[in-house]
């Protein structure tokens, strides 16, 4: 697909990777900061420029129903198109400031996971929409080689972007960040209808979902805007979708803060199985994540932090009562 479009009659280009849909003119550069207009067509900057590369448990991006106690050749770049104060990696999102002296093209990206024995490459780290044209061509490439590909986004991703990812990306782990628009508009810069449009889009196409929310209290930790997304989770994208509660640690511009509480993700937690949720995790403390069978409650995965000791699973069903167990298991 082309990733911009021009505007003869304003001399500009529209870009599509995200919706912004920046107008960018001449050597103008979008929200990002990493995709310019160079000669009337879209450069991505950051193309074959990673800021951040390491091997990760698959659990740790969140995906807990996505090939469990596997690897994941995890990258990103810099720049991102969302302003969020609490983001724990900003040093890398909040910069637009890339080292060209460092070049992985996407072969040698494909290289390193198969090396690395890695079943999985994660576009993460920082907002991956901004670097699809890179992470298109290395999912391409995995993709034969029998790798999975996953995005771990704040779920901004254009319509047109997730009708073409579609036919190489697997799964995704989407931030559903709060349930205020105002919220979105003002602190984060995005928008909450159009993540909510994308979350419902991606499990259209078949692209394996689970949703996180980072917990902040006193900024996203009503009863009534948990109640909302938690019945947004159940009632427009499936039962069956995993929902992570994630703890907030103060950062960034946050650094006064206080952290979010065990009985703050509790009560989110039971929110949550509340409204009809199978499989609900907390994230970023030190408790068990197990999943169990939603029909008959046997224990199917046993997981400390991120380290899986049981699984139980067999061909993707519960062992005992044989129910099918959504997800993406091989």
């Amino acid at each position: 697909m082309y990733y911009y479009e021009e505007i003869p009659d304003k001399d500009k280009i529209k870009c599509l990777l995200c919706r912004h849909y920046c107008q960018l003119k001449k050597d103008q550069v979008g929200v990002c900061g990493v995709n310019k207009n160079t000669n009337n067509t879209l450069e991505n900057l950051v193309y074959n420029h990673p800021s951040a590369l390491n091997v990760d448990p698959i659990e740790k991006k969140p995906l807990y129903h996505f090939l469990p106690n596997t690897t994941a050749l995890s990258f990103g770049t810099v720049g991102c198109n969302f302003k969020c104060p609490f983001c724990q990696n900003w040093n890398i999102s909040q910069t637009a400031n890339i080292n060209k002296n460092i070049k992985i093209t996407p072969k040698q990206m494909l290289d390193l996971a198969l090396k690395h024995n890695s079943k999985t490459i994660a576009y993460t780290y920082n907002e991956p929409t901004i670097f699809y044209p890179y992470a298109k061509d290395i999912g391409v490439i995995a993709k034969q080689k029998g790798i999975k590909n996953i995005f771990v986004s704040n779920g901004f991703e254009s319509p047109q972007i997730i009708k073409d990812m579609s036919s190489w990306l697997d799964g995704a782990n989407i931030d559903l960040k709060s349930w205020n628009q105002e919220y979105y508009k003002k602190v984060l810069k995005g928008d909450l209808e159009g993540v909510k449009d994308t979350l419902k889009r991606m499990v259209d196409e078949n692209i394996w979902v689970e949703v996180t929310t980072l917990l902040i209290e006193g900024e996203n930790d009503s009863e009534k805007e948990l109640t909302n997304m938690a019945e947004f989770i159940t009632k427009e994208l499936g039962y069956h979708v995993p929902w992570h509660l994630s703890a907030f640690h103060p950062d960034f511009k946050m650094q006064n803060h206080n952290s979010t509480s065990i009985n703050t993700l509790t009560r989110a937690y039971n929110i949550a199985k509340k409204a009809g949720l199978y499989y609900v995790y907390m994230g970023n403390v030190a408790v068990n994540n197990d999943t169990f069978c939603p029909q008959c409650n046997e224990l199917l995965i046993d997981r400390t932090r991120y380290e899986v000791s049981i699984n139980k699973l067999k061909d993707g069903h519960c062992p005992k009562c044989k129910r099918k167990i959504e997800g993406v298991w091989k």
